[in-house]
């Protein structure tokens, strides 16, 4: 009971909320599957060392996701599985970068010129005179899966104003002929949802999302682009082949062709 007390107490998040991530996770990965009838109100009160009412909240809220099913007199049964299928894959090379935006669906929420400018390591290159600054939600199948918070060069915002307010920026970037880019650092972490984050992707307030930091740089060494894209963490997968291109790889499939 003690240790695990202490992992409660670890984080901030409600005892309820801690104690349904674990039951969710048993159905995710099969430990519980459809029909299943999972522990008793008495057993998980043991397990998990929390008050009854606690496991009840924990229960009801996976019942409000469609994951489970209390019927009267009989117990609490698996109805369903959670609904992701992981579908985004984030890319590890600048071209399918651009492929994966060009078409989203976005909503501009927000837009607002010569802001203050954004925090830059020392190797993302020097800030820009001034940025505009540009929030905006992605769309899957009519559900939002990502929150982009973009700081674009004020000069280029300027160039076209219209498209910029309408479209991804990322691919008319690209599509200027006088512009050079030279670096594009990437830099992806596990964040939680801010109140904004959370309101604008339905999510509850600090849930773990997959944080992307995309730097473009073009070659006078300026910052053009830095953008922190918040993704649903139930479409993020990260999938990557590592022995791609490697001397490993090229040695097994030299043996297997000699």
């Amino acid at each position: 009971m003690k240790k695990l007390s202490s992992l409660y107490d670890r984080s901030r998040i409600p005892l309820y909320i801690q104690v349904a991530s674990v039951m969710r996770q048993r159905i995710e990965t099969g430990h519980w599957v459809e029909g299943d009838k999972i522990s008793t109100l008495e057993e998980l009160e043991a397990e998990f060392g929390v008050a009854r009412v606690t496991i009840r909240q924990a229960i009801e809220l996976l019942r409000d996701e469609g994951l489970v099913d209390a019927q009267q007199g009989r117990g609490t049964f698996v109805s369903g599985k959670p609904k992701h299928n992981r579908w985004l894959n984030l890319a590890n090379d600048f071209e399918t970068m651009i492929s994966l935006v060009k078409d989203n669906v976005l909503e501009r929420v927000h837009i607002e010129e010569n802001v203050v400018l954004p925090d830059l390591d020392e190797s993302e290159g020097t800030a820009a005179a001034e940025y505009t600054f540009l929030r905006s939600v992605q769309y899957n199948d009519g559900e939002p899966f990502s929150v982009v918070n973009l700081h674009l060069a004020q000069d280029l915002f300027s160039r076209d104003r219209q498209r910029f307010t309408h479209s991804a920026a990322l691919p008319s970037i690209v599509e200027m002929k006088d512009l050079k880019i030279v670096h594009a650092h990437q830099t992806l972490t596990i964040g939680v949802a801010d109140p904004e984050t959370a309101d604008l992707l339905k999510i509850g307030l600090g849930e773990p999302t997959a944080d992307c930091r995309l730097v473009l740089v073009d070659d006078g060494g300026v910052a053009i682009y830095v953008a922190n894209i918040h993704y649903h963490k139930d479409c993020f997968a990260l999938r990557v082949d590592l022995l791609k291109k490697s001397p490993v790889a090229n040695a097994s499939r030299g043996l297997e062709t000699a």
